[in-house]
């Protein structure tokens, strides 16, 4: 069902208006994706700051590392559902299923990540994430301690924190915005 309820509180550009770097980046989203996500052209009116979230974005989903990708997503997924962010449990939901070629994890990530069907070491990571999330002040040498036991290594713990810090923005963002997911998202990787 298509709604034509706005997707930001915020203006929205006309794609023609961008800068040509963003309209190629979108374009090539696009293309992959087969439509533009909400948080492309919610972002895209303060060009400057899209930037910069895309550029720490693909600093830290990208990367090599002992993170999977489908790992990433999860951490987006399960700290997003704890900062009751809908637009980014939706949206980074649908990739986590792709990712994980799995149609039900990340309604149980998002629902509760402790009773999901994950590893050991992947609750680990989400415990950690979750409480960098929601009590980062907390974090001590026996959180490091738990994950270094269960093979992450210190630049991997780096990852979870920053993966996790850089969402904790997007969920402001889009929350404060009213983003609404695109339809689409719902659909992907069922």
């Amino acid at each position: 069902m298509s709604t034509d309820a706005p997707i930001s509180r915020f203006p929205v550009p006309e794609l023609s208006d961008l800068p040509e770097d963003l309209r190629t980046r979108i374009a090539l989203v696009q293309e992959k994706a087969g439509f533009v996500p909400n948080v492309f052209l919610a972002l895209a009116h303060r060009p400057e700051e899209f930037r910069a979230f895309l550029a720490y974005h693909d600093a830290l989903m990208d990367r090599p590392g002992g993170l999977t990708k489908a790992e990433r997503e999860m951490i987006v997924v399960a700290t997003s559902a704890a900062n009751d962010c809908l637009y980014c449990v939706v949206a980074h939901g649908a990739i986590l299923r792709v990712r994980a070629k799995n149609p039900q994890i990340a309604d149980q990530v998002a629902v509760n990540y402790a009773k999901a069907d994950i590893t050991p070491r992947q609750r680990a990571m989400l415990d950690f994430a979750v409480k960098v999330a929601t009590r980062s002040q907390a974090v001590g040498a026996e959180d490091h301690a738990t994950l270094a036991a269960q093979g992450f290594s210190p630049d991997d713990i780096w990852d979870i924190a920053s993966i996790t810090a850089l969402f904790a923005l997007s969920n402001r963002i889009a929350s404060v915005a009213d983003l609404r997911p695109n339809d689409e998202f719902y659909a992907m990787g069922r």
